[in-house]
């Protein structure tokens, strides 16, 4: 499985967090006993250089995480005019087994911030399935003066999850980005966002919740 899950750079770390799914009748739906299995259709962005970028599955199925090792917005000095805003999209075919459908509960976003005073740092995140109108959508804000690691979660009421269709095979699309807004920051100085860690990736984790599709 694992090298349909490798777009390139360094394998992404297991996750053992585990969102068990809430069903509207009060109990929960397990987990399929099968292997979930994620293939990349496509990652296009400017935060995800070809193979800057990579999925790995959890081994109990609940979440998978995705990371990157250059992903990095920044405005003042020297920086390119279009660097203030970077993004990445990614296509994922997620074949589950056969019954069951599946919404993301829960995303977790970590990274590095050096934000002048007067300057502010955004992430945002949409999630939406191919030919679906209905799209959960995101966005955290970081104002400066900031100099320190960041981390946001998107967390969605089990009302609200945007599941996958019962029996069709949609494909599911992350749409991510960062954004660094200069303000009253000095021209010449420099502020930043990254999407990485201490040793250059960032673990983006997607916590997954489960129900049964009608007649199983």
């Amino acid at each position: 499985m694992a090298s349909g899950l490798l777009l390139g750079g360094a394998v992404a770390a297991l996750v053992t967090a585990a969102v068990p799914a809430h069903n509207p009748s009060g109990g929960f739906v397990d987990p399929p006993p099968d292997k979930i299995v994620i293939d990349v259709a496509t990652v296009n962005g400017s935060g995800c250089p070809a193979g800057t970028a990579a999925v790995a599955v959890s081994e109990d199925n609940t979440a998978f995480t995705v990371t990157y090792s250059d992903y990095l917005a920044q405005v003042g000095g020297n920086s390119d005019p279009t660097a203030f805003r970077k993004n990445c999209q990614l296509n994922l075919i997620v074949h589950v087994p056969q019954g069951f459908t599946y919404a993301i509960a829960e995303a977790d976003y970590r990274g590095f911030a050096s934000l002048q005073a007067g300057a502010s740092g955004v992430q945002r995140a949409s999630y939406y399935f191919q030919g679906s109108s209905q799209t959960a959508a995101k966005t955290h804000t970081f104002p400066g003066a900031y100099n320190d690691n960041w981390q946001a979660t998107d967390t969605t009421d089990w009302a609200q999850l945007v599941w996958a269709p019962c029996g069709v095979q949609r494909n599911f699309n992350i749409n991510t980005e960062v954004r660094v807004n200069a303000g009253t920051s000095s021209p010449s100085k420099v502020s930043f966002m990254t999407m990485d860690s201490t040793d250059g990736d960032i673990s983006t984790v997607y916590h997954m919740a489960w129900k049964e599709c009608p007649g199983r």
